[in-house]
Parts: structure tokens; C-alpha cells; sequence
């Protein structure tokens, strides 16, 4: 008698459509938070790059500085990204990543404040410590929430992530121009764009708990929506990654893809201005690499997600590249636009490095380990190359010799690629 009663009601619970449409509300709550805050992860790179050439003046920043701030991302994205597993563990992914993502507003709208060089970097580098930590936890969010569509929610919102890119680029010095050519509101404006991304991640964060299977649960089923299982004080974030070769070789993948990625963020502009095109037409041109991004990161990440092997997609993206710089190298201001699109998708690394973290981990705990692994490890390899190419470029007066050092980069990122492209699993 007790077991008749039981049984339906166990059914009639994972029937009722209003927990049923509770999980599909929740889920485009997700996609809708997903797309929001991955729009603002750019911007406060990307919105540089046009009005470089006017924010070393003001702020009186050479050559090397100015590498050096391009650097900046690379090192805030190092060092406070791996603090984002602890935090998950302890407040949930959704509560960090609307904390990360207010500190990215505060930073971005404090910043046409600086006065000065050192000011300047500094509130750079509180908006680059928020994204940091939601670079690091994107991909656990979707191998949580989606663990059936990895590679198709990791192109969504790359796609996401690339049009931020691109608008950004596009329309910093048109907004500028609005503000009488103050390019120091030009840049803060990104700011109350960020600021609209924090209330679904906050409404995210109040629902975890209700979309958190019990914990008895001990078969199969969805991945929990809150932090994964485990006690705060779990295995850190290079715990088993350091032992396995597919995990180095995902963190050199990233790392060398996110130094040629900050170069052509930083550095691209100046390129074709120094060519002789107008800023305007850089930042255009520029935006041209970020906003093919939109399509491509999409259809190569749902490919990828398909796919048992990455390597072939790594490599052509790695060709790609070589020709845009090579192009950059004889001739920049001869066919601008086509060198533009070949660096275009060969940054598509980007996302095919999110979607191979999400596809190596066994599961969402790994996962998490192994985005803060080879995003930290990546991202501080990456450091020196945005500062060695300003260096480069203050040195010979020129673009050539730099050009030639980030070919080099990217034959070693190919080979990275390669060997984290294979059927291979981590954890």
C-alpha cells in the first residue's frame, strides 16, 4: 500500500508543469544571461584600441607602457582567475559572475576619471579582474546548465562575446565625436552597458538552489545548476591538471591564441593608422575582426562540439592567421580589409579553445578545473607577447620585425592546437 502510494506521487511531481516550465524559465533565463554579460567581456579591451593613439598623449604613456597595457588583460585574467573555482565552490557560479560583472561596470565607468598613466591601469585592471573571473566560469555555467549542447551554447555566446568586440571597436570614436571628441566618455560609456548585464546573473544566482537536483539523487541527470559537488575546500584548481599533457596543451593553445589576440586588439589599429588610413577607418577595420567572429564562432564551435578531433579546425585557423600577418607584412594598406578578415578567423581560436575545455572535462566538476587551469596558465604565458610586439615596434621603428616575432607565436600555437585537438579526455 505504501509503495502504490508513493510511486505516483514521485511521478506526479516530475510531471507538474509548473516545475516544468519553473527549469524552461530558468533555462532562457540563462541564454538571455549568458549573451548579456559574454557582450561586455570585450569592451573594455577592445574600446581602446581606436583612441590609442590619443590616450598616450594625454596620459604621456610611451611605446612600452602602452604594451604593457595591453598586457594588463592577460595578467588580471592570470592571476585572478584562479580564484574563480574557490568562489564558485563557495557562493555559486551565477553569484560571481554578477559580482565580477558590477566590478566590470565600476571599473569602466571610473575610468575617464584617471589623470595619469598609473590610475589609468589601475581601474583597467579592476574591470579586467571582473571579467576575469566570468571568463573562467562561462564554460562551467554551460557544461552545468546545457551539458547536452556544450559546443552550441559555447558559440552562442562567443558569438556574443564577438559582436561586444566589434560594436565596441566600431563605435568608441563615433561616441567620442558625440561627447565634442572626448575620448576619455567615449571609453566610460561601456561602463552602463556593463552595468545591464548584472540583473539576470543576480536573479540567476537567487534560483540555484531550486535548480539544484537533491543531493540523494544518485543516478543519472541533469548537472546541477549551483556550484559543483564537493566541499568548499575541494581540490584547487590545478588539482590532476598539471600531470596531463592534454591539459598543458589546451593552456599553451589558449595562452598563445590570447597573445595574438590582445595584439591585434591593442596594436591592430595603430597598424593601419601608421599605414596611413584614418582612425576611423582602423577602428572599422578592426571591428571587422571581431565581428566575423559573430558567424564563425557559432558554426565552428556547433562543429567542433560534433567533432571527436578539434586538430584540423586548430590548424586552419592557425594558416589563416599566418596569412593575415603575412599580408600586414608586405602590404597593409593595400588590401586592408583582407588581411582584417583573415585575422578575423583565426581569433575564431578563442572560442574553439572554450568549446575543447568543455569537451575534454568528464564532467562539470573537471570542467571547472580545467577552464581555470588552462585559461590562468594560458593567460600568464600570454603576458609578455602584447609587450614584447609594443617593445618590438618602439625599438625598429616599424611593424616588420614584430609581425615576423607573432608569425612565429602563432607556427607554435598551431602545434599546441594540434595536440589539443586530439580524442582525448582530462580528469
Amino acid at each position: 500500500m505504501i509503495i502504490r502510494r508513493k510511486v505516483p506521487a514521485r511521478s506526479a511531481r516530475r510531471r507538474d508543469p509548473a516545475r516544468a516550465g519553473g527549469r524552461a524559465g530558468g533555462r532562457g533565463l540563462a541564454v538571455a544571461a549568458l549573451l548579456l554579460v559574454a557582450f561586455n567581456l570585450r569592451p573594455a579591451v577592445t574600446s581602446l584600441g581606436p583612441v590609442l593613439a590619443e590616450a598616450r598623449s594625454a596620459l604621456g604613456m610611451s611605446g612600452a607602457a602602452a604594451g604593457l597595457l595591453t598586457s594588463v588583460p592577460a595578467l588580471c585574467f592570470a592571476l585572478v582567475g584562479v580564484a574563480a573555482p574557490r568562489l564558485s565552490r563557495r557562493y555559486g557560479p551565477s553569484a560571481v559572475v554578477a559580482a565580477g560583472t558590477a566590478v566590470v561596470a565600476v571599473g569602466l565607468v571610473l575610468r575617464p576619471l584617471a589623470g595619469g598613466t598609473l590610475l589609468f591601469l589601475a581601474l583597467s585592471a579592476l574591470a579586467l579582474a571582473g571579467i576575469a573571473v566570468a571568463n573562467v566560469l562561462l564554460p562551467v555555467v554551460v557544461k552545468q546548465r546545457f551539458p547536452g549542447q556544450v559546443g552550441r551554447m559555447t558559440g552562442l555566446y562567443s558569438m556574443a562575446l564577438n559582436l561586444g568586440a566589434a560594436v565596441a571597436a566600431a563605435a568608441t570614436v563615433p561616441l567620442s565625436g558625440a561627447f565634442g571628441g572626448q575620448w576619455r566618455w567615449g571609453l566610460g560609456a561601456w561602463g552602463v552597458v556593463a552595468a545591464l548585464a548584472v540583473p539576470p546573473w543576480i536573479v540567476l544566482a537567487r534560483l540555484r538552489t531550486a535548480d539544484r537536483p537533491p543531493r540523494t539523487a544518485a543516478g543519472p541527470g541533469p548537472a546541477p545548476a549551483g556550484p559543483p559537488p564537493g566541499p568548499a575546500s575541494g581540490p584547487g584548481p590545478g588539482a590532476g591538471m598539471t600531470r596531463s599533457p592534454t591539459a598543458w596543451a589546451l593552456a599553451a593553445y589558449f595562452g598563445l591564441q590570447a597573445g595574438a589576440a590582445y595584439v591585434v586588439i591593442g596594436w591592430l589599429p595603430q597598424m593601419y593608422r601608421d599605414a596611413g588610413l584614418p582612425a576611423g577607418r582602423a577602428g572599422l577595420l578592426f571591428a571587422v575582426t571581431s565581428l566575423l567572429g559573430v558567424p564563425l564562432s557559432f558554426a565552428l564551435s556547433a562543429l567542433a562540439g560534433r567533432l571527436r578531433r578539434q586538430s584540423g579546425i586548430a590548424v586552419a585557423l592557425g594558416v589563416s592567421g599566418l596569412a593575415g600577418y603575412a599580408g600586414l607584412w608586405a602590404a597593409p594598406a593595400a588590401a586592408p580589409w583582407v588581411w582584417a578578415v583573415l585575422l578575423g578567423v583565426a581569433n575564431c581560436s578563442f572560442p574553439l579553445a572554450l568549446t575543447m575545455i568543455g569537451l575534454r572535462g568528464r564532467n562539470s566538476a573537471t570542467v571547472v578545473r580545467l577552464s581555470a587551469f588552462a585559461q590562468s596558465t594560458g593567460y600568464l604565458l600570454s603576458i609578455p607577447v602584447p609587450f614584447l610586439v609594443g617593445a618590438l615596434y618602439e625599438h625598429t621603428d616599424g611593424w616588420r620585425i614584430p609581425l615576423v616575432f607573432l608569425a612565429v607565436l602563432m607556427v607554435a600555437q598551431l602545434a599546441a592546437g594540434v595536440l589539443a585537438g586530439r580524442d582525448r579526455s582530462v580528469g
